[in-house]
């Protein structure tokens, strides 16, 4: 029988059964785990049977929501971990080495920018920025130490949309892997499979987590991609198949870095996953009422939602993300003043940098996020003085107006 997202995320089987029979996934706190004989306990470390030994590596709560992530998306393989930061970080460093490139847009996420333009660099890892939506610029960056295409669903906070399904068919044309940060568009709205992107990341800090409870990430390998292509996972390749990809992340680079995701993390997102369709419906419904509404608005000189029709990203957003374009969206003032005065008389709307809570947050990105780069950086990624970023909550939408209205009354 064929069962809607809610019913998977609900009734997703446990790896083992519970003794007690839980409803729940019991939270398993404990750093080590007992085996019966010497014999299990080596053919757990030598990797002939899976076991859990030590929490750093592998958690029977956390192998939960791994599979429960599985099981909603679609994926092959899923990795949990500390943060959305740490999964951008240990999967690139899955798949290259030094001298190797990657190609990716300018407009993201500021942290995410930084490890690309800062980290990767000092270790000898290049990546090239280039317009996503433009076939011929990526292409003309690819030579033969490019290893992957990176990219946003959609920017944050540029909130743009490119045509994913083209510029995977180019990467694939190249020999490269599609990687997407889906963190604004979890599995309930976005097919990342049928688009052709062969690996999704996402900060589960954000949606997934069920109201910022918790900070964590996630690695889910489709299944899509020859891992022998990648010079550095051929020896991995040999021994795992298509297993390639998570072996290396799990036997070396997650290991060895130590980013795991704790099993109290992993509680707090089992259960937001249970509501994640409700959250997101509810979040995305109340982004186009407040877009309709600052649309309308005198004191606004510009806004941009995807949902919004006429809206560069709309027909994009329609096709791609299943109606549902992210609750996340943007609207200029007249100065970085004005920006300053909207953000001190907000009652309702929180002063925050999250995305994705069960509260409406707002931020200015050009003071805050940003605040670390240079002009000049800041303009070319799109961050400008006038800019506020809402990430739109679950709250009643007639309080979110009103708060909004007399709030840009006092502007």
């Amino acid at each position: 029988m064929k069962k809607g997202f809610t019913t998977k995320a609900l009734h997703t089987p446990f790896p083992k059964e519970d003794a007690y029979n839980a409803l729940h996934m019991p939270v398993y706190d404990g750093a080590a785990f007992e085996f019966d004989s010497a014999r299990d306990i080596a053919d757990s470390f030598e990797g002939k049977k899976f076991a859990h030994a030590y929490s750093r590596t592998s958690n029977p709560t956390v192998e939960y929501f791994e599979h429960k992530m599985k099981n909603i998306s679609g994926a092959y393989a899923a990795v949990a971990l500390s943060s959305g930061m740490a999964a951008i970080s240990n999967l690139i460093l899955t798949l290259t080495e030094k001298g190797d490139n990657i190609i990716s847009s300018n407009h993201l996420f500021g942290h995410t920018y930084a490890l690309f333009h800062q980290t990767l660099a000092s270790m000898g890892i290049e990546v090239r920025f280039a317009d996503m939506a433009n076939p011929d610029e990526v292409e003309s960056l690819i030579d033969s130490r490019t290893r992957a295409v990176f990219f946003e669903t959609i920017t944050n906070p540029q909130l743009e949309i490119i045509d994913i399904g083209k510029l995977a068919a180019l990467a694939h044309q190249k020999g490269l892997v599609v990687i997407s940060d889906s963190t604004l568009t979890p599995p309930y709205v976005f097919d990342s499979k049928k688009y052709g992107v062969d690996i999704s990341v996402m900060s589960s800090t954000k949606f997934i987590s069920g109201g910022a409870t918790s900070i964590g990430g996630v690695i889910l390998d489709n299944g899509t991609f020859d891992w022998s292509k990648i010079p550095v996972l051929r020896k991995w390749t040999e021994r795992f198949g298509k297993d390639a990809l998570i072996a290396r992340i799990r036997k070396e680079i997650f290991r060895h870095l130590g980013g795991c995701m704790t099993a109290h993390t992993a509680h707090f997102q089992i259960l937001g996953l249970d509501i994640l369709a409700l959250r997101v419906d509810r979040c995305v419904e109340n982004c186009l009422i407040l877009g309709e509404f600052l649309q309308k608005h005198s004191k606004v000189s510009a806004i941009n939602y995807p949902g919004l029709k006429g809206t560069e990203g709309y027909v994009l957003s329609k096709k791609q993300f299943s109606g549902k374009p992210g609750a996340i969206l943007t609207f200029d003032l007249h100065s970085r003043e004005a920006c300053f005065r909207l953000y001190d008389q907000l009652q309702i709307i929180r002063r925050a940098t999250n995305l994705n809570d069960n509260k409406t947050l707002i931020i200015h990105p050009h003071s805050t996020i940003y605040a670390e780069f240079s002009e000049e950086e800041r303009k070319a990624m799109g961050i400008r003085p006038t800019l506020m970023r809402m990430s739109v909550g679950i709250e009643d939408a007639v309080d979110l107006i009103a708060d909004l209205e007399q709030a840009l009354n006092k502007v």
